[in-house]
């Protein structure tokens, strides 16, 4: 893109460049907030020119992109995901885009990136398993976009957890659709508080980053209805993003930015989305066919091989290959998002300043209490944690938890104030390099303890184990670094980690092993030590967070949610589907992988199908206190079924349980033995209890009918479990008779 370019569009739209609203007046009723969104865009749609309509369905990148010789927009965001010219005439407000997984993040290219805080891996947040912590989050993280100058996030990753070998599992809600589309749905809505859009990504059966951009993801209807599609559809249904991005991989043949199933059949006709569809930055693949079957912005120009919905667009709407009405469609869906959600009426302004008038201090405490409640305790032998007074020395061993925590890489990553706390680690390019957030597990201990603390990085084994044998108690960091662009290798901690923690416990069998992982690992040196954490990417506040739950100020409520497998053996694919060393281009047609093997049974369901023993269950989570359940009661009414329990905190701390209520049918047919129905988190004080209502969906009782497009319950007995997780005994379990019952696509 030249430069004259840029500065002839500024000629189009200087108004909008002072973030000034405008008020609305007789000759430009769509800026009447007393309308409704719909009536708003249908006038504005009548308004504008065909180049206009062209202009606002075509989003460039924001950062300089060498390799085709492109500039940064003028009026976009530095380093920045992606712009959308507004026009001023009309009213409308520009789209400034920012990729924003965990938080406001900045292209890897930049010199000065934005600098602001980190939620927790979206991992982390779906583990602990509260839905007010991820709204309160996305919140926050809107709040920062707003502040930063940006009105549009990339945010909302909802892909389950099919493969956890998948390097992106970190921005996702893990492997359940009903815990997963909750949890990122919450978000979004907290996004979304702040007058801005977010989006839903990357929809969809976008499960694994190897040939991501290529490969053929084989799955029927049904099951994909079942999993996949009902994570989003729940996701959709509870935070409402203005808009839903298309993924790099093809689904059944067709690539997903245009795919007349996924985008008209499922997300526009069934569900009645209302919102636009914005391409993945790459994954447009053509003009005519991406409009007809569904895509309504192409995004990130120029990520993809050509400006298809720019000249091309216009010429195929002149020449009657694209109907007008559709392209009406398509300016329609992205400006009736923007008057739903407030842009116009609340337009952000460039930030004056690099914090940009930011609270940080306080943001922290909204980042560090989700990664306090995220915390997942594995293992504790003999009560090793939380760490007693008595202790007097203290070896932290590896991870770099001297100086700060763990984030994952790609586009999603959020920089530190002050940059990483460990520079020039990790590719020097995307998806690289590797940050650490500056929030030392250590030295936060320090702050709490009166033992001495040694620290020693981990790289000389037998030293390490030198100073575990002299400590009383040893807490050695094992990291799995994971980012966009690449799957991991296996399940193991990469390098020499998984001997440096055999060689510390071996000295030391007091060692407490704290995971700063972007998915499950397995751990063949688990019967050896004393305690495991799983700390995930515990995000900006990470170390405090640790710190306290190591030292007992915060009593572990985090539940695991991913199952942690015991080995490759006992995944659907032992190996990763496709060719990693390959480019995407010369495989095209080679590379597929076949999701109907174990369909919608995903995870723990089909762990419970094979009859395997993972490591560590879908739901599990230790706790410094003990919890009963009881009073178990279910009751089928007009929308559902309504289940009622008592949690009780029996032990002598304060805690949190996670009631989990799981559905089974009598007599079989489902993909999988049972289904987490619901759940409810409750802080208990010592020797308090807590009652709890969970309304069961009727999508979850029922099976999806292709034919009729409608989910069936079958008439019957079902027996609903409470239990701590889907490994667990139950601890409570009633049985219950249902009518025969069919609901809309909609479960309505």
């Amino acid at each position: 893109m030249k430069k004259r370019l840029w500065l002839s569009l500024a000629l189009v739209y200087p108004l909008m460049l002072t973030g000034a609203a405008h008020a609305a007046d007789d000759s430009k009723p769509w800026l009447n907030a007393r309308l409704s969104p719909d009536a708003r865009a249908d006038q504005l749609v009548k308004a504008m020119t065909l180049d206009e309509k062209i202009q606002t369905v075509f989003a460039y990148f924001s950062t300089e992109f060498t390799p085709k010789k492109f500039e940064q927009p003028k009026e976009g965001r530095p380093d920045s995901a992606g712009y959308v010219p507004g026009i001023a005439r009309l009213g409308l407000p520009p789209q400034w885009q920012s990729d924003a997984g965990v938080g406001v993040a900045t292209q890897a290219v930049s010199k000065k990136p934005y600098e602001r805080t980190s939620l927790p891996s979206g991992l982390a947040t779906t583990a602990t398993w509260n839905p007010q912590l991820a709204f309160a989050g996305g919140a926050m993280i809107g709040s920062e976009a707003r502040s930063s100058g940006f009105n549009v996030l990339l945010a909302g990753g909802v892909n389950l957890m099919r493969e956890p070998r998948n390097g992106r599992n970190f921005e996702y809600g893990g492997e359940d659709p009903l815990l997963a589309g909750v949890m990122v749905g919450e978000q979004i809505r907290g996004i979304q508080s702040n007058h801005i859009i977010s989006t839903v990504k990357h929809y969809a059966v976008n499960d694994q980053e190897t040939n991501r951009n290529h490969v053929n993801v084989k799955i029927d209807d049904a099951p994909a209805r079942m999993s996949d599609l009902l994570a989003f559809q729940i996701a959709i249904e509870h935070g409402k993003p203005g808009s839903v991005m298309c993924a790099y991989n093809r689904v059944n043949g067709d690539y997903a930015c245009e795919n007349d199933y996924l985008l008209n059949q499922v997300l526009k006709q069934d569900w009645g989305f209302p919102g636009f569809v914005m391409s993945d930055w790459g994954a447009t693949h053509s003009t005519i066919p991406a409009a007809l079957n569904g895509l309504d912005q192409q995004s990130g120009y120029p990520f993809d091989k050509s400006a298809y919905f720019n000249e091309a667009l216009k010429e195929a709407v002149v020449n009657r290959h694209v109907p007008e009405a559709r392209l009406n469609d398509m300016v329609k869906r992205i400006t009736r998002t923007m008057f739903a959600n407030g842009v116009v009426e609340h337009p952000v302004a460039a930030p004056t300043s690099a914090s940009a008038g930011i609270d940080f201090a306080a943001h922290g405490k909204v980042t560090q209490a989700d990664a306090e409640e995220s915390i997942v305790l594995l293992k504790n032998y003999d009560n090793l944690l939380p760490l007693k007074a008595g202790v007097r020395s203290i070896a932290v061993i590896g991870g770099h938890a001297d100086v700060g925590v763990l984030s994952g890489g790609g586009s999603a990553q959020v920089y530190p104030i002050g940059g990483s706390a460990v520079p020039n680690e990790g590719p020097t390019h995307f998806p690289g390099p590797i940050v650490y957030h500056r929030s030392s597990p250590m030295q936060e201990l320090a702050a709490r303890s009166k033992a001495k603390i040694s620290y020693n990085d981990g790289k000389d084994l037998a030293a390490a184990a030198k100073l575990a044998a002299s400590s009383d108690v040893v807490i050695v960091f094992g990291n799995q670094w994971l980012a966009e662009s690449f799957d991991a290798p296996d399940l193991n901690l990469p390098g020499q980690q998984d001997a440096l923690i055999a060689a510390v416990a071996k000295a030391n069998p007091k060692t407490v092993v704290v995971l700063q992982t972007g998915g499950p690992v397995v751990m063949p040196w688990l019967h050896n030590v004393g305690a495991v954490v799983e700390a995930w990417y515990s995000g900006t506040s990470g170390g405090a967070a640790i710190a306290r739950v190591l030292s007992g100020e915060v009593n572990p409520s985090g539940r695991l949610p991913a199952t942690f497998p015991a080995s490759v053996a006992q995944l659907p694919r032992q190996v990763i589907d496709g060719d990693g060393k390959t480019k995407d281009e010369n495989i095209l047609e080679k590379v597929s992988t076949d999701y109907n093997i174990e369909g919608a049974a995903i995870g723990y369901k089909w762990f419970d199908l094979k009859g395997h023993k993972p490591l560590f269950p879908f739901g599990y989570g230790l706790s410094y206190t003990s919890f009963a359940y009881s009073d178990l009661s279910a009751k089928a009414g007009a929308d559902g079924v309504e289940v009622s329990f008592t949690s009780k905190n029996t032990g002598k701390v304060d805690g949190k349980a996670v009631g989990q209520v799981y559905v089974s049918k009598v007599g079989g047919g489902w993909e999988a033995p049972k289904r987490l129905a619901g759940w409810d988190k409750v802080a208990l004080k010592a020797g308090a209890s807590g009652k709890s209502t969970v309304r069961i969906d009727p999508r979850l009782l029922g099976m999806y009918d292709s034919a009729s497009k409608t989910w069936k319950v079958a008439g019957g007995d079902y027996v609903v479990t409470l239990a701590e997780s889907a490994g667990a005994t139950p601890a409570a379990s009633v049985k219950l008779h249902l009518d025969a019952k069919t609901v809309n696509v909609k479960g309505q």
